[in-house]
């Protein structure tokens, strides 16, 4: 069985202050969500709902909708572009449950399981064409330059993390630079767009886009420790679903590193060769465990989210600045 990681005092710290902040705002790009994902061909709208409404925090256009106001926008760009973003993320989380094989999404079946890999791929198509459309109508190329980099910087990161699937010779670094543009790149992005809208200084700029990259980095880690030592109920996913699809995560990676000959061994028979059996998952568990893999990985996790954190201090004092400060503590403490 997964072993529960302590994450941190129930209850604290948490996103509500962030989330009511940008609560008005984020009801009208929930309106604009809701127009674009219509189509005449009813399978797109069937397909796109099931998920962007199964429950999923918006994190992303959260903090595109907070980084424009904590920068001083007053305009409505944001709005569409806070909704672009989300339509990217939902597009690439379509199309890695295909790669992946992925049975559930956020505690309910994955689309691919309903209406097929074809359907999938094609919907996070239509979804990417949608955030297109919006982008170009905001009129910012500044920000069309921002998101059309990311979406090519993510569809690296997906190409190298194939490239290093299953394979144990991975290094740190090579794992950083793979979540860095796969996951931590739209992160970035969501977080610089605002501030360009808002033709801030490139210093603020520059210092909004650190803050979202290092807290994509750090969100991607304690995710890679909650493959191994999460809740089933509250992940959304099953435990252990990284370990069967042969992922090389970091804590595979540190475990695998400090491991002795024999566990190598295990490594490579249970990822590379995919032949793990059922109770294999315990057992890489365990390895964990006593390497200190699960531990380290989230300390860096912390070490991440403290760059975050270090990136706002640009800017004064704010009940903004306040809640995405503790939005960085949530993302790293959190428990699903």
């Amino acid at each position: 069985m997964a072993v529960i990681v302590p994450f941190g005092s129930p209850g604290k710290p948490s996103i509500d202050p962030l989330v009511d902040l940008v609560a008005a705002d984020m009801e009208r790009v929930n309106g604009v969500i809701l127009a674009r994902t219509g189509s005449e061909v009813t399978m797109i709208p069937e397909v796109a709902n099931h998920l962007i409404n199964s429950g999923g925090k918006r994190l992303r256009p959260i903090l595109t909708l907070a980084l424009a106001r904590l920068t001083g926008y007053d305009g409505d760009g944001h709005i569409k572009l806070a909704a672009a973003v989300e339509f990217m993320h939902t597009a690439t989380l379509l199309h890695d449950d295909v790669v992946d094989e992925s049975e559930l999404r956020r505690g309910r079946l994955a689309a691919r399981m309903l209406w097929g890999n074809e359907a999938s791929v094609l919907v996070g198509d239509f979804l990417l064409g949608q955030a297109f459309k919006m982008m170009v109508e905001v009129g910012s190329l500044k920000a069309l330059d921002i998101l059309s980099s990311a979406a090519a910087v993510i569809a690296e990161g997906e190409v190298m993390q194939l490239a290093a699937a299953k394979n144990t010779a991975t290094t740190e670094d090579e794992y950083i630079a793979v979540i860095r543009a796969k996951t931590a790149e739209l992160f970035a992005a969501a977080c610089e767009v605002g501030p360009a809208l808002s033709a801030r200084q490139k210093a603020e700029q520059a210092a909004c886009r650190s803050f979202g990259m290092n807290l994509g980095i750090a969100f991607q880690l304690v995710d890679d420790v909650l493959d191994y030592g999460g809740a089933a109920a509250k992940l959304g996913k099953n435990i252990g679903d990284d370990f069967r699809e042969g992922k090389i995560t970091l804590p595979v990676v540190l475990a695998f590193r400090r491991g002795n000959d024999g566990e190598r061994e295990f490594w490579r028979r249970a990822l590379e060769r995919g032949e793990a059996t059922a109770a294999d998952l315990e057992h890489a568990i365990g390895l964990m465990t006593k390497h200190r893999a699960l531990e380290d990985t989230l300390g860096r996790a912390h070490h991440y989210g403290a760059i975050a954190g270090d990136a706002l201090a640009l800017f004064p004092a704010s009940p903004m600045k306040t809640a995405l400060t503790e939005t960085v503590d949530f993302c790293v403490a959190r428990t699903h």
